[in-house]
């Protein structure tokens, strides 16, 4: 298998599989899919998060996805955990992952697994000329548990958010390790193993699908800096980079092509709108951009199926948002976007990783002994006033395409050189 990884970097004669247009379809009957926070990422104090046990989803993984299927939730974004499932070097247990896979298969959930959720096993240096190898070798090896767990297919994020963690761990210092001026480094390390992990798993399950998510942002220029404007434009650019990175048209040198990029995951929340400085644009603003045109853009771009791969607020701004948001998905929808849901996330709340405050952020709160969490009503009724419209908004959308490529009998490929699109926007 290493082999053919090393193969796919340096041989430039290696024809690569052809690439088509795959709709990604909904996982299952429902638009709307769930996600449960997962991060497992060391502290400043040297404590590591583990999201999966502090909100008691690893423990109560049964009757979390029973409730999910009440609200007519047929797909979720879950956390497989490096951290868990690699303990020591080369050595795998994925133990953690069978009570949720068991589960989902009784309950009719299907899965999206996510490999690295910003942490990393402790023998891992992440800037380690090895550490796209051994990324891949952990990938391989899940993708082997799932298949003879009877997982045929598969459907897998492999580094959550690549560009946020560069940005956050390797210029910030605000993500372990806690770098500055190593961001550019860190990224193309996180899209080398990308590559690596899915040429990994696609060794074992060739038909595996898999999602990129990033988060979209719109920074506002002031117009009384105007010295600041070059600046701003090239920020708003780099939003699209790990995508780019990934379909090789930038970088080619790391190994990308369109081959890699097949889903991509848009994450959105309130605060993805701001200024220079950081203060946050606000919906209403008319220099707010709406969602519906960010979706678009990214479609011109890229071509590829879409989802909305995590979205929310806080308290009494859940339901509000949701309604926004959704409202925005059925606009790119009748724009013929590819879109096939909204994961809403988080969908229980959790503890803050700084501070450990009680996010009141998700659909559900923190479980009780007997595994069962008060629903936040508000957000309940959002979610099934909307859930119709966006299933019928995507079965008129798949009609519209399918009729227009119905004539060729072709798939439509996929863009290698997607059209510049500018996020800048007075």
């Amino acid at each position: 298998m290493q082999r053919t990884i090393e193969r796919t970097f340096t041989n430039p004669n290696v024809t690569p599989r052809p690439v088509l247009h795959r709709p990604f379809g909904r996982l299952g009957e429902s638009f709307f899919g769930a996600g449960f926070e997962c991060s497992d990422h060391r502290l400043a104090d040297g404590r590591r998060l583990d999201l999966l046990a502090s909100t008691r989803h690893i423990e109560f993984a049964a009757a979390d996805y029973l409730r999910l299927r009440k609200m007519g939730i047929s797909w979720c974004r879950e956390g497989a955990s490096w951290v868990r499932c690699e303990p020591r070097p080369g050595q795998f247990d994925f133990s953690s992952l069978l009570t949720r896979l068991h589960a989902g298969k009784s309950q009719g959930v299907d899965i999206i697994w996510d490999l690295m959720h910003f942490g990393w096993p402790d023998d891992v240096d992440v800037f380690g000329a090895s550490f796209p190898r051994v990324f891949a070798r952990y990938a391989a090896a899940l993708a082997r548990f799932l298949c003879n767990e009877g997982v045929l297919h598969g459907s897998f994020s492999p580094i959550n958010e690549i560009s946020f963690l560069a940005w956050a761990a390797g210029d910030m210092r605000y993500l372990y390790p806690f770098q500055a001026a190593r961001g550019v480094e860190l990224k193309t390390q996180l899209v080398r193993a990308t590559i690596e992990a899915i040429e990994a798993i696609r060794g074992v399950l060739p038909d595996a699908r898999f999602l990129q998510p990033e988060p979209v942002i719109h920074i506002v220029a002031n117009p009384g800096e105007p010295k600041t404007l070059g600046r701003v434009e090239s920020d708003n650019l780099l939003q699209y980079q790990t995508w780019d990175m990934l379909t090789g048209r930038v970088w080619p040198q790391l190994g990308g092509g369109p081959q890699y990029l097949d889903v991509v995951g848009v994450n959105f929340y309130p605060g993805n709108q701001f200024m220079p400085d950081g203060t946050t644009i606000e919906r209403g603003d008319l220099r707010y951009k709406p969602f519906a045109t960010m979706l678009k853009e990214v479609q011109a771009r890229y071509g590829r199926p879409m989802i909305v791969s995590e979205t929310g607020s806080e308290g009494d701004a859940r339901a509000p948002w949701l309604e926004y948001v959704a409202h925005e998905c059925v606009a790119a929808l009748r724009a013929d976007c590819d879109l096939s849901g909204i994961t809403l996330y988080p969908i229980v709340n959790h503890a803050g990783w700084d501070d450990d405050r009680h996010c009141h952020n998700g659909l559900w709160d923190y479980a009780n002994d007997a595994g069962e969490r008060e629903a936040h009503q508000p957000l309940c009724m959002e979610m099934l006033r909307q859930s119709s419209r966006l299933s019928t908004e995507y079965e008129a959308m798949r009609t519209r395409v399918h009729a227009v490529r119905q004539p060729s009998g072709k798939s439509l490929s996929i863009p290698t050189a997607p059209p510049q699109v500018s996020s800048t926007q007075p």
